[in-house]
């Protein structure tokens, strides 16, 4: 879908967020973003999103350009709803803003909040739902338009194990059954392991790409019981141990 060439940004003071970034993502991916807390990752999905430009370096896109208006989809750590607004009509936000009216996406919004699990709570306000819930409003609506891409900061940090694990589950399987292309930040390990089809490992800042690692883990059955992740998270663990400073 998308190469990175050399691709480098740098802030005021002469602080380098990324430096010489070569990846590539390619179409369906499940790439999680992996790496301690200031080396790029969050900079390197705003640059895939079209709000930052790189100060050295390109994006190639496949056939040419960038995705137009509502083929990308970002789900921010924050679920960022429109307090006044009801479930429905947060997730059908990207849609009134593309111009289509809610009756015309309401059976698409219906659809999805069945989906995530939000079923009758379509008229609840965010105040009434839980951070869980909150969080599966705004993976709706980040769905709603059918993105290409759906970008990812970090979106289940603040959720509890028990909740963040049901939301892993769901996303797993809207992934299978979109074919979306996922780029998605998380500092954890276990998340990256769990969920990814590749996990990019980035150093300290100044970001750069230490490792990639492609999944072994199979489709279906009980990921967490399953021998190869137990192999798959203490091989990322020994990698992030190599890149980081002693």
């Amino acid at each position: 879908m998308v190469r990175l060439e050399q691709v480098t940004r740098r802030f005021g003071a002469g602080t380098v967020a990324l430096a010489g970034i070569d990846a590539a993502i390619g179409r369906g991916e499940f790439v999680a973003l992996l790496g301690p807390s200031g080396c790029g990752k969050s900079t390197l999905l705003r640059l895939l999103a079209g709000l930052d430009a790189p100060d050295a370096g390109r994006l190639v896109w496949e056939g040419g350009a960038a995705p137009g208006a509502g083929e990308i989809g970002f789900v921010f750590q924050d679920a960022t709803l429109l307090p006044w607004a009801s479930a429905a009509r947060n997730v059908h936000l990207p849609l009134r803003l593309a111009g289509r009216r809610f009756e015309d996406g309401a059976a698409s919004v219906r659809e999805l909040l069945a989906r995530l699990g939000l079923a009758g709570f379509e008229e609840a306000k965010p105040a009434a739902l839980s951070g869980g819930m909150r969080m599966r409003v705004a993976i709706a609506r980040a769905l709603v338009s059918r993105p290409r891409l759906l970008l990812m900061d970090e979106p289940f940090a603040a959720l509890d194990e028990f909740t963040r694990n049901r939301l892993q589950d769901d996303l797993l399987a809207l992934w299978r059954e979109t074919g979306s292309t996922i780029v998605f930040v998380t500092h954890s390990i276990y998340e990256a392991a769990y969920l990814a089809s590749r996990i990019v490992v980035m150093t300290p800042r100044p970001g750069r790409i230490a490792a990639e690692i492609a999944s072994p883990l199979a489709e279906g059955g009980d990921r967490r019981t399953d021998p190869a992740y137990a192999a798959l998270v203490r091989e990322v663990t020994e990698t992030l141990r190599a890149v980081m400073p002693a």
